[in-house]
């Protein structure tokens, strides 16, 4: 058995966000303007002011935010700070619906997935594939994974938060698995942008002058995702529309540029080795796709 999610049919869920953050205070504010009942509870009461003000309720304790609603969003730092936050009050949380949109790793979904399975308590890990500022729009991603009963019973509800909304199965770390896997693309391509961004600096031009042909390069590089994938898929790798030794083959311009610009270019090390590693296995007339096989084994001792 499980609490109502409504006292009517037509009537929105309750809906109680513990975690005032920035993300946090976008989830909330999003259920509000969708005319949702939403109560709220931060460690730092200040932050529920704004949220008052538009016509959240602010808990005083966590037990009485979960006591409010059969709904109940944790984004808090990690997985490890929910479950801090949430554990002296378990007991309230029997019968209730848990979804989580926090960061950490599989292993951490999984953890609050037993705990949670052992107290009764119905569970779904989540998350935002987008910024705070973009919570509650169409085209905003989340995706959730757990307990297929509770996404079904929820969606409505949580496409509030962003329309392109996906159940990506009932093994519920699945969501922190894709928030890693998709996630690694950012760092790299923010340093890439960073670092044009210094070269045109040291020409007196503004990293603004970039964004445009930025925005084309990296759709072209979407438009060649389907492809690499379906080379990793398949395991043939015979048939590049770009070699890996063409990125070989460039290593030493990574090095020129980055003398000539008078910028730190380290950070392309990792990368360098993996390609000579490559190169050396005999990959070099083979898509750049199979570095792949790189990452699939350690690299070899030093």
């Amino acid at each position: 058995m499980h609490l109502n999610k409504t006292q009517t049919n037509d009537s929105p869920t309750a809906v109680t966000v513990i975690g005032l953050g920035s993300m946090g205070t976008a989830l909330a504010q999003a259920f509000l303007a969708a005319g949702h009942p939403t109560t709220v509870w931060n460690r730092s009461v200040a932050k529920a002011a704004p949220l008052v003000a538009q016509g959240a309720v602010q808990a005083r304790t966590v037990a009485d935010a979960i006591s409010a609603s059969p709904l109940v969003i944790a984004c808090l730092t990690t997985y490890d700070a929910t479950l801090q936050v949430l554990e002296p009050a378990t007991a309230m949380l029997k019968g209730r619906t848990l979804i989580t949109l926090n960061t950490g790793t599989p292993a951490g979904a999984r953890g609050v997935a037993d705990w949670a399975a052992r107290h009764g308590i119905r569970f779904l890990d989540g998350a935002v594939k987008n910024r705070p500022d973009a919570v509650g729009k169409p085209d905003t991603l989340l995706y959730y994974s757990g307990d297929k009963a509770v996404f079904d019973e929820y969606e409505a509800t949580l496409k509030v938060l962003g329309g392109d909304t996906v159940f990506l199965g009932t093994e519920p770390d699945l969501a922190a698995l894709y928030e890693l896997a998709v996630g690694g693309t950012l760092l790299p391509a923010l340093l890439g942008f960073f670092q044009g961004a210094a070269l045109v600096g040291k020409r007196g031009r503004s990293a603004s002058t970039l964004v445009p042909y930025t925005i084309k390069w990296l759709q072209m590089i979407c438009a060649a995702l389907p492809r690499l994938a379906q080379e990793i898929d398949t395991g043939d790798y015979s048939q590049p529309a770009s070699s890996l030794g063409l990125f070989y083959e460039g290593i030493p311009y990574d090095h020129e540029i980055g003398a000539e610009g008078n910028i730190d270019v380290t950070w392309h090390e990792p990368m360098h080795d993996l390609l000579r590693r490559a190169v050396a296995e005999g990959h070099r007339e083979h898509s750049i796709s199979a570095l792949i096989e790189m990452l699939r084994k350690p690299a070899p001792a030093a």
